[in-house]
């Protein structure tokens, strides 16, 4: 099974997508360790910035188990091929490998290449023939296939037939508009095969997702025999995107059963999936297939009950084998197994408590029902256990706080808190100025606390999240408010606190944010 990756050509045609060459090359390293056979590295002949990551790939990059492929097009209508600038492009790319684009619908030979359905067909085969003869495998791919073959099957089976008698590896079925379906790929492949006079193995599959089709399209041209598959990095790619190729890979290897990667490489999907997607500046799809966060993730009391006993029972694969891990999440449908297993994930044991796993799922459903969620919030979820457990004493007692935020008439805009708590039995007042109020308050509460805690000193609020409540409106109406933070070690934690006043919710999920700090620190040293 061929594994072709072309995140870094047909992928980088995302909107708002943009890679550097420094880039491009980190993208082809993790590619590598990913294991995939094939990594496709842009268009030397036509982007300037492609010979460059060309010639630093030869001297920078080590390739394990990937051949660098150049990408490029036939030669020009009436141009001999040694004449065609493109053509040399790809020559000095000096890659083992090469794709050549070709056009397989007649219909886009008269209007686009504006040459002869003859003329076409030999500037196929003459420049797949040459760089056969200079040493260079071949991939032909064969833009707009089934669109082409759907309206003059003869003719697009011609252009097949053509790459393939001049020494081409692969001709790959480009589903360049998006629009097959599923039945139809496989209708095509033994057609196809049919009319040439090839086995499918002869043929590759590359699928777009404009009906969002492209994986299972991918599926159905492999399930046919095809042995060539061609996706990007997380579905990457202009319009909706293509094959994702981590499903792709997942689902040929442990649904069907092939060997698709080397031995070891599959466990590194979820890791190489996010740095890609971090590269590319994009936020990981937390709901992708096999890859995202969420691919595992149990909400339902009933899936907890069932996964309490066997795992298995509501995972289709164990998430281990992609490099993922199974979520617990904690919301109103939770009922005792959820927030007894979401509480094993944390550390704590509650399987001899029911008592508290009782008072804790009936804490739970009331706080949801009044807009908290703990779904992304695992710490102060967390805290509320062990509050349920008792023995976590309270870093301090609030006595009261203050909020003042005053415009004034040079346009400067000053927030300033000041906080009352009692700390280990001293009463402590501290204000503190900030960019804004919840800034302030949260600086004014380190400074009340820095002395009997000097820990928190390491501790750094990363992210905050403000939203409305569905159901609630205007100046009056209900927030939730998610706060992100940060150690000095790396870890992370969210924590959260809901009430009509987005200053008070904030309050809650600032103590709850250093209160878990603090716990950990003391749990730690």
């Amino acid at each position: 099974m061929q594994v072709y990756d072309t995140t870094l050509r047909d992928g980088a045609q995302r909107e708002g997508l943009t890679y550097s060459v420094a880039d491009k090359l980190a993208v082809a390293r993790l590619l590598d360790e990913f294991g995939v056979g094939f990594i496709e590295g842009g268009w030397p002949g036509a982007m300037p910035k492609d010979v460059e990551f060309f010639r630093r790939a030869r001297e920078e990059i080590e390739f394990r188990h990937a051949i660098l492929v150049a990408f490029g097009m036939t030669r020009k209508a009436n141009t001999a091929v040694e004449d065609d600038a493109l053509v040399k492009g790809l020559m000095d790319a000096r890659t083992p490998a090469v794709a050549l684009v070709a056009k397989s619908d007649i219909r886009h030979v008269l209007k686009a290449l504006r040459t002869t359905p003859e003329e076409n067909l030999a500037m196929v085969a003459e420049t797949v023939a040459y760089f056969v003869e200079n040493g260079r495998r071949v991939f032909l791919d064969c833009e707009h296939f089934f669109d082409g073959f759907r309206y003059d099957p003869d003719y697009t089976a011609s252009v097949v037939r053509a790459g393939l008698d001049a020494g081409a590896e692969i001709a790959v079925m480009c589903d360049t508009n998006g629009g097959m379906l599923p039945s139809r790929i496989t209708a095509a492949v033994a057609d196809v095969c049919t009319r040439v006079g090839v086995t499918p193995e002869r043929l590759g599959i590359h699928t777009q997702n404009d009906t969002a089709c492209a994986v299972a399209n991918t599926i159905a041209a492999v399930e046919a025999g095809v042995r060539h598959f061609q996706g990007t990095a997380n579905g990457y790619g202009e319009r909706p995107g293509n094959a994702d190729l981590f499903a792709c890979v997942a689902n040929i290897q442990l649904k069907l059963g092939m060997t698709v990667l080397p031995e070891g490489c599959l466990e590194q999907m979820v890791r190489v999936s996010h740095a890609i997607a971090e590269i590319a500046n994009i936020a990981p799809d937390t709901h992708q297939a096999y890859a995202g966060h969420a691919a595992f993730a149990h909400k339902a009391g009933l899936h907890a009950s069932a996964i309490k006993h066997d795992p298995a029972l509501y995972n289709h694969i164990d998430p281990a084998v992609v490099g993922n891990d199974m979520k617990i999440l904690v919301t109103e449908m939770a009922g005792r197994a959820s927030i007894e297993l979401k509480s094993k994930e944390l550390g704590l044991d509650l399987a001899g408590r029911p008592d508290v796993a009782q008072k804790v799922t009936e804490t739970i459903k009331q706080r949801e029902a009044a807009g908290w969620s703990y779904e992304a919030a695992d710490a102060s979820f967390e805290l509320l256990v062990r509050d349920a457990l008792g023995g976590r004493a309270a870093p301090f007692t609030l006595e009261s706080y203050r909020v003042i935020v005053e415009h004034r008439e040079d346009g400067a805009v000053v927030s300033e808190a000041t906080v009352k708590v009692r700390v280990k039995g001293e009463r402590v007042i501290a204000t503190a100025e900030g960019n804004g109020p919840v800034n302030a308050l949260d600086e004014a509460l380190r400074q009340a606390l820095a002395r009997h805690y000097p820990q928190l000193g390491g501790l750094e609020l990363a992210d905050y999240k403000v939203r409305i409540l569905e159901g609630s409106h205007g100046t009056g109406a209900i927030t939730r408010v998610l706060v992100g933070t940060t150690d000095e070690h790396g870890a992370a934690w969210t924590t959260v606190g809901v009430h009509e006043n987005v200053v008070e919710a904030s309050w809650h999920a600032l103590v709850d944010a250093l209160g878990y700090g603090l716990a950990h620190a003391r749990a730690a040293a």
